[in-house]
């Protein structure tokens, strides 16, 4: 296994020792050149941001991950269970409607933005094959987590072999809802009753976004699995935060990301 590049002055990803053989990085808003409300490592090519901007921080993302800029892929996140298997390079902003992604070629970085939503970084314990899912609560619902699994094991990686960990989200004391998701959540999926905590007012929930995601894992095989426990909502300093904008009454925003690779690389 090679060892990871240097990081870059300003770049301060979070990492997780389940995830130890792959290279990988739950990334903040910070370390970036961006300014305004995409202060600074805004990465989301769908946003207001400049592409002169964009294509800076996404650059600095890829050379923390030791891949060329233009091998650091995404996809177009629409909220639903389909995974791109990933083998050869994409323009960013151009990848297709999926919220997921997996890949054994150590060439490439694989990444989803959130700013809220639940990012999911996976990886073989060798570190071989590893994937990357954005899980929102539809996402989750519809089975994004599910179908990477299943998209990993297509690559010849091993249910038992599995780690994921679930990076900075909205935290349940920070996710207020309403009766409607809660509906809609338990409606299909009982067993997510238990992470629906009484609201603060009458008619609403607090709802357990990471832990959901963890058990969603654990009930398909995965014996490691775990959330790192940040909650992006409550530190406006390193995360972006799509409820924290609409509290504050709207307005452009951007988006952090949460990258994995191989951990081998060619020479």
């Amino acid at each position: 296994m090679t060892c990871p590049p240097p990081a870059l002055p300003g770049l301060a990803p979070l990492s997780s020792p389940l995830l130890e053989r792959a290279r990988h990085g739950f990334f903040t808003r910070e370390g970036g050149v961006s300014t305004g409300p995409y202060a600074s490592l805004n990465c989301s090519t769908r946003s207001g941001d400049t592409a002169e901007n964009l294509a800076q921080n996404r650059a600095r993302v890829a050379s923390h991950m030791g891949v060329q800029a233009d091998c650091l892929l995404g996809v177009t996140q629409v909220h639903g269970p389909t995974v791109i298997t990933a083998t050869s390079p994409w323009p960013a902003g151009s990848g297709a409607a999926a919220d997921a992604l997996v890949t054994s070629n150590p060439d490439l970085a694989i990444g989803v933005i959130t700013a809220d939503c639940a990012p999911v970084l996976f990886s073989t314990a060798q570190g071989t094959i590893v994937g990357a899912a954005h899980a929102g609560w539809r996402g989750a619902l519809s089975g994004v987590l599910e179908a990477t699994i299943e998209a990993m094991l297509a690559l010849g990686a091993a249910r038992e072999d599995l780690s994921a960990v679930v990076g900075p989200c909205i935290a349940q004391e920070s996710y207020e809802t309403a009766e409607d998701m809660h509906t809609a959540i338990t409606g299909t999926d009982r067993q997510a009753a238990r992470f629906f905590a009484p609201g603060k007012r009458a008619g609403h929930y607090q709802f357990d976004l990471a832990g959901w995601c963890v058990f969603r894992l654990q009930r398909a095989g995965l014996r490691h699995a775990a959330a790192l426990g940040v909650d992006t909502l409550a530190d406006a300093t390193r995360f972006f935060s799509h409820r924290r904008r609409t509290l504050a009454g709207g307005g452009p925003i951007g988006h952090q990301i949460s990258v994995i690779a191989t951990g081998t690389r060619h020479a």
